[in-house]
């Protein structure tokens, strides 16, 4: 079955940067189509199961008027819906994990739920149509523009061709760029090409991404059996080590990611460094009254279950589906491995009283809907934003690059993961930085902005502008830039090199409560 459908705005992805994209377009009185893979909008938030990752000054500043209405919402969501202890029914920056990741870790269906919340208004209204489990399938353009997208069902045989002024792309992977002819880039530059003192050494590796990660949830029962049935590629996943590894993957053995130092991780807390279980936890028993959760529950997104044997970004369908399953059989290893045979502080070997929590991420296998992509297809864009701009080493100042384009802000070190290049971490200060206009605007193409990881970032300062409330501030900004064109009747070129189109359009964002420019702060 084939249908057409039309609006203002097309979203190709429902993650936290096509929320915000579509919140932000539908508060410019624009009809919006926004499609998602999965059963559940949020990304990172909630398909992907990743409790936010926020800077020191999060409560204060540093993030846009709408991320903190999302993040009062959660803490809301709670209050009014549970029965809190007095305690933390009293504190105002309630942390209902009480995780020490952030300063708000939560469970992805209550980031589901204010999300809807969010966006009821223009949902009930039928300003915003939402589209699950739809994927992009292809693209039409003629010269610089995108005519339209179509989406195809996932779970009934059905095309939708989407056309519009203005398109996002939102996905996790920056789908649509190859499928529109966007010219892009993907892996780890050279030094050559960047001039990053991190960068690789010799050519280009295009194929070197970053680790992407099942995440899963469970809880502890101490004195019941949960364990699961013993996965496919156990016996692969419990003798593997990679080279660059101070053990095996399956073991309590990590590293301190900014020094590579070995580290043995305790599961639960102790007198060791941190407890891996608290790391990510997203409910705390302690904050509920007696009874309402017999467990603390956590988010497993650890070294030990990182994938790096290979991309899932431009190879063949069967490579990919072959490394996704190999990542889903590596998390579900991992779950075993600690039901089974992980070594305890009281000399006796494995957990079994782990549960796996496949209500808390709402699938099949208890593993996350989508992996958490850390890495897109970056578009090549106006303008790039280089280690140089934002690195403490490299700034030698307190203060990073000063963008007279910035539609917001964000702070994170620079942080990678080991990659599929069998490179380790690469983990370092950096400064409160600036999102520049020209990083959101493609080289050629005029009517498709990118809207999460797929901004002009390399492969070394995507590891700082992947994060949570960065990606929020990316997809708003492009929302409200969408609006912007079409209600100016320009392009998103001219807004950035046109001054009065430029002060107009960032009038626009502080008024609608975009931070632009840090105060003086300090390196993280």
């Amino acid at each position: 079955m084939h249908k057409e459908m039309h609006a203002d705005l097309i979203i190709i992805g429902g993650g936290m940067g096509g929320c915000a994209g579509a919140l932000a377009a539908a508060k410019m009185g624009k009809k919006i189509v926004m499609t998602e893979e999965t059963h559940w909008i949020g990304g990172q938030l909630t398909s992907q199961a990743v409790p936010p990752d926020e800077h020191p000054w999060i409560e204060q500043f540093g993030c846009t008027l709408s991320y903190r209405r999302f993040r009062d919402g959660v803490r809301n969501y709670y209050r009014d819906n549970f029965p809190l202890t007095p305690e933390a029914r009293a504190n105002i920056f309630l942390n209902p994990g009480n995780g020490f990741v952030s300063r708000l870790c939560h469970e992805p269906r209550t980031a589901l739920a204010v999300l809807q919340q969010m966006l009821a208004p223009y949902t009930h209204s039928g300003q915003v149509t939402i589209l699950t489990r739809f994927r992009v399938e292809k693209a039409r353009t003629e010269g610089d523009e995108v005519l339209s997208v179509t989406v195809g069902g996932m779970d009934d045989p059905i095309r939708i061709e989407l056309t519009a002024p203005f398109f996002l792309d939102a996905t996790e992977c920056g789908d649509v760029l190859p499928l529109a002819g966007v010219e892009y880039v993907i892996g780890a530059e050279s030094q050559r090409q960047t001039g990053e003192p991190h960068a690789l050494d010799g050519d280009p590796q295009p194929f070197d991404m970053q680790a992407f990660t099942y995440c899963f949830a469970m809880d502890y029962l101490e004195n019941e059996d949960h364990t699961i049935p013993k996965p496919d590629q156990y016996s692969f996943w419990r003798e593997y080590q990679a080279d660059f590894w101070p053990g095996k993957l399956l073991s309590w053995t990590g590293v301190k990611p900014a020094t590579l130092e070995p580290i043995q991780y305790p599961l639960f807390p102790g007198k060791d460094w941190i407890s891996l279980f608290g790391y990510r936890k997203i409910i705390d028993r302690n904050n509920f009254i007696p009874g309402t959760y017999p467990s603390d529950i956590t988010l497993v997104n650890w070294q030990q279950n990182d994938y790096w044997l290979g991309p899932v970004i431009d190879v063949h369908e069967e490579e990919k589906v072959r490394h996704l399953e190999n990542a889903k059989q590596l998390s579900l290893s991992l779950l075993y491995w600690m039901q089974t045979e992980a070594p305890r502080p009281d000399g006796k070997q494995g957990y079994p009283g782990l549960r796996l929590r496949k209500d808390v991420v709402g699938t099949d296998d208890g593993l996350a809907m989508h992996p958490y992509i850390r890495e897109s297809r970056r578009i090549q864009a106006e303008f790039t934003v280089l280690e140089q701009h934002l690195s403490t080493e490299c700034r030698g100042t307190d203060e990073s690059e000063n963008f007279a384009d910035s539609v917001g802000i964000g702070c994170y070190r620079i942080d990678l993961h080991p990659s599929t290049g069998r490179r380790h971490y690469i983990d370092i200060s950096s400064l409160p930085f600036q999102i520049p206009l020209g990083s959101l605007i493609p080289v050629r193409i005029n009517n498709l902005l990118p809207a999460s990881k797929n901004i002009g970032v390399t492969h070394i300062t995507n590891g700082c502008y992947r994060l949570h409330p960065v990606e929020w501030n990316i997809g708003e900004a492009a929302g409200y830039l969408a609006g912007f064109c079409m209600q100016h009747n320009v392009k998103p070129r001219e807004v950035r090199n046109n001054p009065t189109l430029l002060s107009a359009f960032q009038n626009l964002l502080v008024q609608n409560g975009i931070e632009l420019a840090w105060p003086e702060m300090r390196p993280v």
